[in-house]
């Protein structure tokens, strides 16, 4: 739907000026995550944007959310599933979770290059809009083994003011959880959630976003700010 879609045309402008978050979902599609786990991932999300109570976060806020969300595994495999769209209603939240279920799988056979991910996120969100908050989400079930690492990606990419949270899924590298907790998660308030494996995806997933849309950083412990090197 057009009118969902952020653009450059001058009627969108007022629109972007009150936008108070600027979302997007990384999802991990490298040779570690198999078709069935892939599914898990894609519908898990699609059923947490459709929650009722992600929606009322989505919708009741003070300014609307812009969301966009790519899919990422080697060091050039990067596909972008839905641009930033405007969620501001039901039909909007409607149209990136039909976008969602009805693409097929970008990549599969490449291995798990983090810090390109991040990196494209990054610029991702740097010709996205205008919002008072800016934030990625990183879901992954293992480490970075090609090409740069997540701290050089936040050396010389711009990070500032962005707020890198993580989806460590279990049952894949033993010590996920503590690589998305010293690698992965920076700026803010950010934060860590864990799945009990993708079948824990779209419960853990429905958390997350809950409380980003919130903006509930009480309790959350600030990411290593060594790390953020402008």
């Amino acid at each position: 739907m057009a009118s969902a879609t952020l653009g450059a045309t001058a009627s969108d402008l007022h629109a972007q000026a009150d936008c108070r978050l600027a979302l997007v979902l990384a999802l991990d599609v490298s040779s570690s995550v198999d078709d069935a786990e892939y599914i898990l991932q894609r519908d898990g999300l699609a059923a947490a944007l459709d929650d009722p109570g992600i929606r009322s976060a989505i919708l009741d806020g003070d300014g609307h959310v812009a969301m966009a969300i790519y899919e990422w595994s080697g060091r050039r495999q990067r596909e972008l599933i839905s641009d930033w769209t405007r969620l501001h209603d039901d039909a909007a939240i409607d149209e990136v979770i039909q976008t969602l279920r009805s693409t097929p799988r970008s990549y599969s056979r490449f291995p798990t290059a983090m810090g390109y991910a991040l990196g494209y996120g990054a610029t991702l969100l740097s010709r996205g809009p205008d919002c008072d908050r800016q934030v990625i989400d990183l879901s992954g079930d293992g480490e970075n083994n090609e090409g740069f690492s997540p701290t050089l990606a936040y050396r010389n990419f711009p990070f500032r003011n962005v707020t890198v949270n993580g989806l460590a899924v279990l049952g894949g590298t033993k010590d996920v959880v503590d690589y998305f907790d010293r690698e992965v998660r920076f700026g803010t308030g950010a934060f860590v959630e864990t799945s009990q494996g993708y079948q824990g995806y779209q419960e853990a997933m429905t958390r997350k976003l809950f409380r980003e849309l919130n903006d509930m950083i009480l309790g959350a412990l600030p990411a290593d700010q060594s790390r953020r090197r402008q």
